[in-house]
Formats: structure tokens, C-alpha cells, sequence
């Protein structure tokens, strides 16, 4: 039986569901895509997609609960069954000339022109009901070989859609497989193209190359395939042979190092505040580590802005004199953890001294808490106002 307990049950279980009433309709539907590609890795894959003989009118009939969210393009959810399965009619494709999205779009009967407008032969399965593969374009051998391959002519599929040439890359990294010769050359004949493809579109490729298992293979192919050089940013594969991570914004933040800590690389790729911060926050440690970290800068950094940045020395190769255990160690022995822990604040130093409101109050906020973590005076109220006195010379 194709459904197996190693996968997501409520998705796969909804899917057979709508498969077995498309059927009972009398039409054609499979599973395609992603998710029979994983299937056939034993990876789980939660996203699973059904396409179908089936008009989208013909889909809302057969079922009571439906949601049109690309009707024009042939695409239903249907909630009937427990979980929200996406259904897409077979379809062919005109010309893309906007090598992004399709002109026009033609409903057919057929599976197995609906499988060969797609990107590589991979994703170019569909998996039945009783768990039969129907693989018109040989991807389970490419599977076993390791090899990513377009489906038909690669310089038509990238024509198509240029994002698939950077998808092809991230499914590198990811997977660890090789790129088919012809489909390699195509993408290093069309490698401007790119430039076609809205950056947002980009972010989220890159960003899933940054958290790839093999991330940098991926990189190796940005660079040997010239894309790299249509993009923002340099990518080079020496940089990133250390390279390890599963959180997307330590892959940007170490994109932006090994790019000459150019922060603008973050607007440039629409990421988003948030983003910048840490990244910022991130380089930021990493040159206090490489100067020697002060214990100020011990209290301002957080374990995991400690972590990424400790590991930004290693991927570098640069040495340093303290271990990440003896660091966290170095920061856990401070008198306080945070500065919100001081035990005074600018309306006690106002309280204490004549002075007016001004930049002297942080001043000397900053002041204490160096004091304190000097160990030169205690987080003690009483303490740190004759520290105030002194250090202001009233007392």
C-alpha cells in the first residue's frame, strides 16, 4: 500500500481520499510533484498536490467544500476531507515571455503533457492510488543516479521560467546530486536570465541553498555556473567550505561576512527587518571575538548571537584564544546578565545629582555597568550611589 505510517498521515490519508472520489467521478488523479519526488527518497513531504483530468467546475461539483485560489490557472483546494488538498487540472503552457509566468494556460486530458511543462524529471512523476509511479521522463533513474536533469529540452525549460536555474542549483545542495551535463550548460548559456526574476523569488531560493545540507556544492555550482555573477553579492565556494547551518538568517548573515560585512546586500534581497538586525548584531560579535571581547560586549550578546559568531571564527579560520565553552562559561559569570539587571537607573541619578535631563545619564548608565562588571563596585543600590558620587565627584 503507498500510504506508509514514515509519512505525514493527515495529508497523505486526505490526498487518497480525493484521489478515490476523483476517481469515482471518473477521472484521472495523481499525486506529482515534490512530494512523490520525496516519496520515492523516503524524505516526509507535508505539501502534497493532486493533479487531475477533472475541469476546475468539474472539481467543485464532485466536492462540497472547495476554495478557488488560481482557478485561471486550473487550481482548487479542496477541504473536504480533513485536510486542504490543492488539486490543478492537466495543463499545457504557452510562451513565457516574461520568463516568469506563462502567457496562457490550456486545460488538457492528458497526464503526460501535464508533466513535461515541468522543470526537472524529479519532479516530473506522478504516483497512483495503488502506489504505481508513472515516470514518463526516467526520473526514478535520475534519482539513483544522483543527477538533476530538465525535463525535454533544458534551454526551453529555462526559457520558460529562468528560476528554475537556480532551483536546480538549491536541489544540489540539498540533495547532494550532480547537474546533467546538457541541463549544466544550458544554465551557463542562460545564466543572464536571471536578472528576469523577481528578487523576492531569489531571497527565498538562496535562502534555502543557506540552510542546505550541503551548502556548499550549492555555492560551487552558483560559481561554476556563472549565476552568481548575475546576482547581488559575490559567491565564491572556497568561502564556504566550513559552512553548516538550518537557520536562514545565519546563512545571510555569513553571506554578508564572506561579501565584506556589506549589510546593503540585506535591502538588496528584500529581507526584512528583522533580518537585519540579527545580521547586524551577528558581525557586530564576530569582530569583538576576532579583537577580544570585552566583558561589556560579553553582557550584550546573547548565547545565540555568541554561538553563530563563534562559529563564523571557525568557519574562517580564525584562532581564538578562548573556547565557545569557556566564552559562555566567561559570560555566565558575570554579576549581571542583562543590563535591564542594573540595579539603578536614570531616575536615580537624577534623583542624585542638579543636573538636567541629557546624554550624561546613559553616559554614566554605561559607566556603571562597566563598573559593575569590573567587579569594581557591587549591583548594589547604596553601593552604586556612593560609586555616583565619587564618579561624578558631588559626594
Amino acid at each position: 500500500m503507498w500510504l506508509k505510517k514514515r509519512m505525514i498521515p493527515q495529508q497523505w490519508q486526505a490526498a487518497k481520499e480525493v484521489i478515490k472520489k476523483i476517481e469515482h467521478a471518473g477521472f484521472e488523479a495523481f499525486i506529482v510533484g515534490g512530494a512523490v519526488r520525496d516519496y520515492y527518497l523516503k524524505k516526509e513531504n507535508n505539501d502534497v498536490d493532486i493533479a487531475t483530468s477533472a475541469m476546475p467546475e468539474e472539481i467543485q461539483t464532485i466536492f462540497s467544500q472547495t476554495i478557488d485560489v488560481g482557478i485561471a490557472h486550473g487550481t482548487v483546494i479542496v477541504l473536504d476531507c480533513g485536510e486542504p488538498i490543492e488539486v490543478t487540472t492537466y495543463r499545457t503552457e504557452s510562451t513565457y515571455s516574461d520568463h516568469r509566468r506563462p502567457d496562457t494556460v490550456e486545460f488538457v486530458r492528458n497526464l503526460q503533457e501535464d508533466l513535461k511543462r515541468r522543470d526537472f524529471t524529479m519532479n516530473a512523476m506522478a504516483l497512483s492510488q495503488s502506489g504505481e509511479y508513472i515516470d514518463y521522463y526516467n526520473g526514478r533513474q535520475h534519482i539513483d543516479s544522483k543527477v538533476i536533469c530538465a525535463v525535454g529540452e533544458p534551454d526551453q525549460r529555462f526559457e520558460e521560467d529562468a528560476l528554475r536555474m537556480l532551483r536546480a542549483v538549491r536541489f544540489a545542495a540539498q540533495l547532494h546530486f550532480s547537474i546533467e551535463e546538457n541541463t549544466f550548460e544550458a544554465i551557463r548559456q542562460k545564466a543572464a536570465s536571471i536578472e528576469y526574476v523577481a528578487i523576492e523569488r531569489i531571497q527565498v531560493e538562496l535562502s534555502k541553498i543557506f540552510i542546505s545540507a550541503h551548502a556548499s556544492f550549492g555555492i560551487d555550482y552558483m560559481e561554476k555556473t556563472t549565476l552568481g555573477d548575475y546576482l547581488h553579492g559575490n559567491f565564491t565556494a572556497s568561502n564556504w567550505a566550513h559552512y553548516y547551518s538550518e537557520d536562514r538568517q545565519v546563512g545571510w548573515a555569513y553571506f554578508c561576512l564572506v561579501n565584506g560585512s556589506d549589510l546593503s546586500l540585506l535591502t538588496k534581497y528584500r529581507c526584512s527587518n528583522k533580518d537585519k538586525l540579527f545580521v547586524k548584531t551577528v558581525l557586530d560579535a564576530y569582530e569583538s571575538l576576532r579583537n577580544g571581547m570585552s566583558l561589556v560586549d560579553l553582557l550584550r550578546y546573547d548565547t545565540i548571537v555568541l554561538k553563530t559568531s563563534f562559529q563564523f571564527t571557525i568557519w574562517q579560520n580564525c584562532k581564538l584564544e578562548l573556547s565557545y565553552e569557556e566564552l559562555v562559561a566567561r559570560k555566565n559569570a558575570l554579576p549581571i546578565q542583562h543590563v535591564n539587571e542594573l540595579a539603578v537607573t536614570g531616575k536615580d541619578l537624577l534623583d542624585w545629582s542638579s543636573k538636567k535631563r541629557g546624554s550624561w545619564i546613559k553616559q554614566t548608565l554605561d559607566a556603571a555597568v562597566e563598573a559593575v562588571l569590573n567587579e569594581e563596585v557591587q549591583n548594589d543600590k547604596q553601593q552604586l550611589k556612593e560609586w555616583f558620587y565619587a564618579f561624578h565627584d558631588e559626594g
